[in-house]
């Protein structure tokens, strides 16, 4: 789940002017743009290219695109990835093109509709972009299936 939007985020646009590592707990989590990517299972070839699938996570909330229980996912999902400014370049290529994390670490800019930029945390899904009603969750399907769910990410 990501946290509210800081107040004067978009006034002070901390994103653009503080490196990632000096992010306070509520700067780094407003960079989740709440779109539900990260939380769909992946699937990655030989070659290491990486395919999204519209199979989440079981904790995944389908309308609200957040983590169920994010205090306390990592009991029900021990492989749940923490991501912060430590891990964040080793888990760059998995994460989702527009998201807010991967866009300010390569010192790309966020898109307007990232609530950020908005102000708005429902912009991500109002533009389409989210996996807000797409979802399938992780215990209806087998593994061995998830290849049948393979999806391009959208935009």
């Amino acid at each position: 789940m990501c946290a509210d939007i800081p107040r004067d985020g978009l006034a002070n646009r901390f994103w653009e002017t503080k490196p990632m590592a000096k992010l306070n707990p509520k700067e780094w989590e407003a960079l989740c743009d709440g779109c539900g990517k990260c939380c769909l299972n992946k699937l990655e070839d030989e070659e290491g290219t990486v395919a999204l699938t519209r199979v989440a996570c079981r904790l995944l909330d389908n309308t609200t695109c957040l983590c169920g229980n994010y205090a306390k996912r990592h009991q029900f999902v021990p492989e749940c990835i923490v991501l912060n400014p430590k891990t964040i370049a080793d888990n760059l290529y998995w994460l989702p093109l527009t998201c807010g994390y991967r866009l300010v670490f390569e010192g790309r800019p966020l898109y307007d509709w990232h609530p950020l930029i908005s102000g708005d945390p429902n912009s991500v899904h109002e533009a389409g972009v989210s996996m807000q009603g797409q979802t399938i969750s992780e215990v209806t399907v087998d593994e061995d299936d998830w290849e049948d769910y393979i999806i391009e990410e959208p935009y």
